[in-house]
């Protein structure tokens, strides 16, 4: 929910992908994953199981084995497990995108709603959700996205866009790691037309005349996430037609006219775990010699290379009982990443809703909420200056949504503090749109004829059925059964929302 895309936002697939990764080992590693209290309160049940779905899988088994019998046979392996689930944490946005980046270059999509581009080619969204979209992925409505994997090893790429207007957009720059680095679009670099160079870590030299300079990245492969703000469907063409215009060109052809660009799709393929149960670890390695590590990384390198774990590192050189704990630590480590991501305690809370971590987009060295609740979570997570995204599980009473008539009420002049727009949306418990009579999933600042209280506040219902006439124009529709949730999406926001001044009102249940 930090980082929702429209309809091309393939954490869907990748998170069936990861789930592969980390039971690649089979079912043994679901049973891992699901804990191992539950192997202490029932071991028998857990270990006959345990061993039917290992039987082929001999080395599963001996991965597993101490979690399920409380036994230690091995130090090695022991000590593999400890230090590899904390290299998983680690290196998980390493394997996250590789996955990512090879499905994107290389997979051709049966329909055009997934990213498919080659290495410093833009993809474009061409189409907002709606209920027909059942992916599970708690989509935004406002903006269309643009992709772009763009490879900054050997020179510069120029990033070039037309004159926007007023119309919000941004290009995220974010590092093969999760984090951002800067930022091209309204906010960071106005939204006069401009071409930005795209610089790698160790590039240095001199840019053609009027093209402005972004920060280095800190990794030679970047992920470029563009958001274009669309109105509504009579708006889609004109946001094609400035699509169409965004530019990503190599420094030595940047100039030239009529350029043919070269379509490049040869990325590094994960090794595929359900083939290689090492191969979540074997992805990882590569990608750490792909993209080099900061120097004060260094004291960590020093401890992951004692289990085969660093660029240029051969993990089948380890021995077997090494390599029974790294599968172990690979099962565990996904399943433990969800687990705090669902928790919500990374999140502060304020009357119902849950206010990010000032430092969300940039964890940096804190591993744990990089994995989880930047790279797990969405790919990648705005800035707090860029958007602030609350989401709201439960009531004024601390009681979970679920059917009824709620109502939020914002005082006079206490409306969502943004530069550029906020709206909010609501999603059924499994994360998809709600279907409703009048076709609107989102409700914001932008919706035409929001009608406001007589003191000057505003209203909004959220219910599964119409307020009425008079009020319908305020009405967010939910569920006519069951639990449901909103996000509230704040664009360009002002001071006092990104330091938690600003206090969204409760929902209320009135019905």
């Amino acid at each position: 929910m930090a980082s929702s895309a429209n309809s091309n936002h393939p954490r869907r697939h990748l998170r069936h992908d990861l789930v592969a990764a980390a039971a690649g080992i089979g079912q043994a590693a679901a049973a891992t994953g699901k804990a191992t209290a539950a192997a202490v309160r029932h071991p028998g049940d857990t270990i006959g199981r345990a061993r039917k779905v290992t039987r082929a899988l001999p080395v599963a088994w001996q991965s597993m084995k101490p979690a399920l019998t409380g036994r230690v046979d091995d130090w090695r392996r022991e000590y593999a497990y400890t230090l590899g689930e904390q290299a998983f944490i680690y290196g998980f946005p390493y394997i996250y995108n590789a996955g990512l980046r090879h499905r994107w270059v290389t997979q051709k999509p049966e329909t055009d709603s997934t990213p498919y581009m080659a290495v410093n080619h833009f993809w474009h969204a061409s189409k907002l959700w709606d209920v027909s979209d059942r992916e599970g992925v708690s989509p935004n409505i406002d903006t269309l996205y643009s992709w772009a994997w763009v490879d900054l090893s050997e020179e510069p790429l120029i990033l070039s866009h037309p004159d926007m207007g007023d119309r919000y957009f941004t290009f995220e720059l974010v590092s093969f790691t999760s984090d951002n680095y800067d930022y091209v679009g309204m906010r960071a670099t106005g939204s006069k037309a401009g071409d930005f160079a795209l610089i790698g870590p160790d590039w240095s030299g001199d840019l053609p005349k009027g093209v402005r300079r972004t920060a280095n990245a800190p990794t030679p492969w970047v992920l470029v996430v563009g958001r274009t703000l669309v109105d509504d469907e009579e708006d889609l063409p004109a946001v094609h037609a400035l699509q169409q215009q965004y530019r990503l060109t190599p420094l030595h052809l940047f100039g030239e006219k009529d350029v043919a660009l070269p379509e490049r799709r040869d990325v590094p393929a994960p090794v595929d775990p359900a083939e290689d149960p090492l191969g979540p670890w074997k992805t990882l390695n590569a990608m750490l010699a792909e993209n080099p590590l900061p120097e004060h990384h260094a004291v960590l390198l020093r401890q992951f290379a004692e289990i085969g774990i660093g660029p240029g590192l051969d993990v089948e050189a380890q021995p077997e009982p090494v390599k029974e704990g790294l599968i172990r630590a690979a099962a565990t480590a996904v399943p433990m990443l969800e687990q705090q991501l669902l928790s919500g305690q990374w999140a502060e809370l304020i009357n119902g809703w849950r206010y990010a971590p000032g430092k969300v987009g940039h964890y940096g060295d804190d591993f744990l909420r990089r994995a989880a609740e930047q790279s797990l979570v969405g790919i990648a997570v705005n800035d707090p200056e860029e958007a602030v995204y609350l989401t709201a599980f439960t009531d004024d009473a601390d009681r979970t949504l679920t059917t009824g008539r709620y109502e939020l009420h914002f005082d006079a002049g206490s409306l969502p503090p943004v530069n550029a727009f906020w709206s909010m949306t609501a999603y059924d418990e499994s994360r998809n749109l709600i279907p409703n009579p009048i076709n609107r999933y989102a409700i914001g600042d932008r919706t035409r004829g929001l009608v406001r209280d007589d003191d000057g506040g505003l209203t909004l219902y959220l219910q599964p059925d119409s307020p009425g006439p008079e009020r319908e124009s305020n009405w967010l529709p939910t569920p006519q059964q069951g639990i449901w949730y909103v996000a509230l999406r704040m664009y360009l926001p002002r001071p006092e929302v990104i330091d938690a001044r600003w206090h969204c009102p409760p929902i209320t249940r009135v019905g």
